[in-house]
């Protein structure tokens, strides 16, 4: 029994950070879309501004699910990087892009 509950805990330990870096990707991709939607309701992004993000978001989305694919379902750690930093230049847009003065 202890045995098992070894192998248990350790199995657990091992998955948690993998878990983890996929719950953040996730929660980023939610977050955003909620900024995106903000800045739409409240007039701070123009239509062509909305939909240049929301392509590269649709983007980024086909990239994770091709990585995805071709590694049983997980994504490596040099592509979770690149996809932090892809993410990254889509938060910096959003915030940009919200920020910026209206155009006449």
């Amino acid at each position: 029994m202890k045995r098992f509950a070894l192998t248990t805990a350790m199995t657990a330990a091992m998955l948690l950070p993998v878990m983890k870096a996929d719950e953040v990707i996730h929660d980023r991709k939610q977050n955003q879309q909620a900024r995106i939607a903000q800045g739409v309701k409240s007039g701070q992004l123009t239509p062509a501004e909305t939909a240049r993000l929301e392509n590269r978001e649709k983007k980024l989305n086909q990239t994770i699910h091709k990585d995805r694919a071709a590694n049983g379902g997980k994504l490596t750690a040099q592509e979770k990087a690149r996809v932090k930093q892809r993410q990254n230049n889509i938060s910096n847009s959003i915030y940009t892009d919200k920020h910026n003065p209206p155009k006449q």
